[in-house]
């Protein structure tokens, strides 16, 4: 297994963030997504002041996800109760992935957060990362739809993990 480590992310990081998301969507959304909502919404959730907001005035944690001392991936979440978390982001770069490195990165931060429960969304048309989901013990609690503006809706299934 390669050398896998979860990084605290913090404001000095907004730019590698902001830079993985572009590459990262880029690579996995435009057979799910038209490239014109990848640009309205990467535009929306990973622009320096969009970032920023998130981390400092909603309270998302971020951490990169390294692996061979090259940042790949970056995972965001926040707590919504005492130890329920809801997964905001979870991208890898499409190049290594598939290769167990997701699974080490939810492993890690669940040590870090040791949540009870996390709840996320993701595109019902998510078919990869879905099965990851599935594999990693999330289960559907819901189909849900949220309009994100511009004439773009989200199609989402809502997934929760709960600590057995």
């Amino acid at each position: 297994m390669q050398d896998i480590k979860l990084i605290p992310a913090s404001s000095k990081d907004i730019k590698t963030i902001s830079d993985l998301a572009a590459l990262i969507w880029k690579q996995h959304y435009p057979s799910i997504i038209s490239h014109r909502q990848i640009d309205y919404m990467l535009g929306l959730m990973y622009s320096a002041a969009a970032l920023k907001e998130q981390m400092e005035a909603k309270g998302h944690l971020f951490f990169l996800i390294e692996v061979q001392s090259a940042y790949t991936g970056f995972i965001s979440v926040n707590r919504e109760e005492e130890n329920n978390w809801f997964m905001n982001k979870f991208y890898i770069n499409q190049e290594v992935a598939a290769k167990g490195i997701g699974a080490k990165a939810f492993g890690l931060l669940k040590k870090t957060i040791q949540p009870d429960k996390m709840t996320l969304t993701v595109n019902r048309q998510n078919f990869k990362s879905i099965n990851f989901y599935f594999k990693n013990g999330f289960k559907i609690e819901k189909v849900a739809d949220f309009d994100i503006g511009n004439g773009y809706v989200m199609n989402d299934f809502v997934m929760t993990w709960i600590n057995k």
